[in-house]
């Protein structure tokens, strides 16, 4: 199993920007989907963003325009570029791959972002 290492969450004001970055302990290439689940204090996690080996991709409405995510298959890598941050974007962010974003084999441990106003 892939052990997936979170990094780039902080604390930014809002209107500012984050790049989150997702490593994996083993090659993705083979693996289809990729993605960004977050959970915010007392809410349900929801998929924030999520791409696939073909190139297809899935956001949230709410990030929509704000958030990109990418991966780097030569760097077993995923990105999560988070622009204009909103207060309701403060959450914990987690990694996700696997054959589906909605089931994913592998979690990593998340990073925290918090958005001051």
């Amino acid at each position: 199993q892939v052990q997936l290492v979170e990094s780039g969450g902080g604390l930014v004001q809002a209107g500012g920007s984050l790049r989150l970055s997702c490593y994996a302990s083993g090659s993705i290439f083979s693996i289809n989907a990729v993605g960004w689940y977050r959970q915010a204090p007392g809410k349900q996690r929801e998929l924030v963003a999520g791409t696939t080996s073909s190139g297809s991709t899935n956001y949230l409405d709410s990030v929509k325009g704000r958030f990109t995510i990418s991966r780097d298959n030569t760097k077993n890598t995923v990105y999560l570029q988070m622009n204009s941050l909103k207060r309701e974007d403060t959450a914990v962010y987690y990694c996700v791959v696997g054959k589906s974003w909605f089931r994913p084999d592998s979690w990593g441990q998340g990073t925290q972002v918090t958005v001051s106003s």
